[in-house]
């Protein structure tokens, strides 16, 4: 019999989380280093370098590739023939591993999970409690795998109870416009097919456990259904030309991984989720000799990558800021900016709202004001701020035209906007501006000073103002209301398939 001891337990998981938190998987970054070489599109080309120059930062520097460091989701397989020594449940065990790692004082990690989540939406403040799968297994050690995963990328979630003749790939190809950019493209996609609704959902989450290995599947050909549907929706995925962040391209995934089981006769239940830029992993295993801590990749493993902002930016004064600079403005156009800029995210637009309602006066003039969507990590050391990349707009569509009759002459985030917040956007001769989902660590180089200016109760979800140097984004939606989301896509769409740029297996 096996012991595995409960200090063991939570020192691995608690290494295993702060490891992830900066280091890379190798094949994700092997796998983005050549879509790096091979991408055509400028925009796109652009992303990929803030990425990978992230990437290597925070391997560097030991710090989150990601504001959002996820929600922890576990797998374990636990050998029949191992006692676990210790008076707390698995769950409990396991959590107090996730609290070690996320209040790790050299690195602290982001709190994202909330409790009571149909109501209060109260922060557990340790992001605990992890989700956890555990399966009954012959043998006598215990094989887990830790993820992190954000709530940008799981928000894309889909699932589809299909009939039976159904067609997956069709079904996909629907689904990954809707998904739009917020889960941060390029990165991997989890399809899980059978069982019943919730074992597929499992199944498309455990299948993203896998090392990236289209490259390798594509040379030596498919020897299964499983393999050739693989790469039948690797290649139609990415020749819809959506390309890095949105911005189109020619790499929108570097992989598909599919698990299957048996099902019902008269049912067919398929589930999709996506890993994003900030795919984070790792597999241990315990044997009882004590805990396992992961070797750290070399640096020289990483490409030879190293973005800096592009010559024909246009500098941008945030303190002097105009509509009338506003509206000059195309989409498309990269922008540094300088001087101070606001930010706020969901629980700060939903104050907002309830104040505005109730006739109560603002903590802040948003007149003449650009507004990041953003929720930092806590700075460490000498930092101004912790990582602090961009959160997905679309969450703020519903808060659009509240914001721009306050005066907001424009607004950060990631991923696009919807109709509605387009039109506002068009409406008020405003813009919307994308930096990249995926450069938390690179972005927040470019802060250069922080203060809470409203609502400090929310926390990470306070209102900030960030005193920025040559901050990178791109114009996605300019005041006339184009939006380079819904054209650039259409651009490289047409462009891969007239060029033949994509070689199908």
């Amino acid at each position: 019999m096996t012991v595995i001891t409960e200090a063991d337990l939570i020192e691995s998981v608690a290494d295993a989380l702060q490891f992830i938190s900066y280091y890379h998987p190798m094949d994700y970054i092997r796998a983005l280093g050549v879509a790096y070489e091979a991408e055509k599109s400028p925009a796109a080309k652009d992303a990929i370098a803030q990425i990978l120059t992230n990437s290597r930062m925070c391997a560097e520097g030991h710090r989150p590739i990601c504001q959002d460091t996820g929600i922890v989701t576990i797998f374990v397989e636990w050998g029949q023939d191992c006692r676990l020594d210790s008076t707390r449940s698995l769950q409990e065990v396991v959590d107090e591993g996730v609290r070690k790692a996320y209040l790790n004082p050299e690195n602290k990690l982001r709190a994202s999970i909330l409790a009571d989540p149909a109501f209060t939406r109260r922060n557990t403040k340790d992001n605990t409690p992890s989700v956890m799968h555990v399966e009954m297994v012959p043998g006598n050690t215990v094989s887990i795998d830790v993820a992190a995963k954000g709530g940008g990328s799981e928000n894309k979630s889909k699932f589809k109870m299909m009939n039976p003749s159904d067609s997956i790939v069709d079904w996909v190809l629907e689904m990954i416009p809707q998904m739009g950019a917020g889960w941060c493209p390029p990165g991997m996609l989890g399809i899980g097919i059978g069982g019943t609704a919730e074992k597929s959902m499992i199944l498309a989450k455990q299948s993203l456990m896998g090392a990236i290995d289209m490259a390798q599947l594509k040379e030596r050909g498919p020897r299964n259904d499983i393999e050739a549907l693989r790469i039948e929706i690797y290649d139609k995925v990415n020749a819809l030309g959506i390309g890095a962040q949105g911005l189109g391209g020619l790499s929108t995934i570097l992989d598909v991984k599919i698990f299957d089981w048996p099902t019902h006769a008269a049912s067919k239940p398929v589930a999709m989720i996506p890993n994003c830029a900030a795919t984070r992993h790792a597999h241990f295993v315990l044997d009882g000799s004590g805990p396992v801590y992961l070797e750290a990749p070399k640096l020289e493993e990483w490409p030879d990558v190293n973005w800096t902002p592009d010559k024909a930016a246009i500098r941008v004064d945030l303190d002097t800021l105009t509509p009338e600079v506003v509206q000059t403005w195309k989409h498309g156009d990269r922008l540094l900016l300088n001087g101070k800029m606001l930010t706020g995210r969901d629980a700060a637009h939903k104050r907002i709202a309830d104040m505005l309602a109730k006739g109560e006066e603002l903590p802040v003039d948003f007149r003449g004001r650009v507004i990041y969507y953003v929720g930092p990590v806590d700075p460490v050391g000498t930092e101004v701020v912790g990582p602090a990349g961009p959160t997905t707009a679309t969450r703020m569509d519903k808060f659009t035209r509240m914001m721009l009759d306050q005066g907001l002459l424009a607004m950060v985030g990631k991923a696009e906007r919807g109709g509605d917040a387009t039109k506002a956007i068009a409406e008020r001769k405003s813009a919307y501006l994308m930096a990249v989902g995926g450069a938390a660590y690179l972005v927040a180089r470019a802060i250069k000073g922080s203060k809470v200016v409203g609502f400090e109760d929310l926390g990470m979800e306070a209102i900030y103002e960030f005193e920025v140097a040559d901050f990178p984004v791109t114009v996605a939606v300019d005041s006339a209301g184009k939006n380079v989301h819904q054209l650039a896509p259409l651009v490289w769409r047409e462009k891969i398939a007239r060029e033949g740029l994509l070689t199908p297996a």
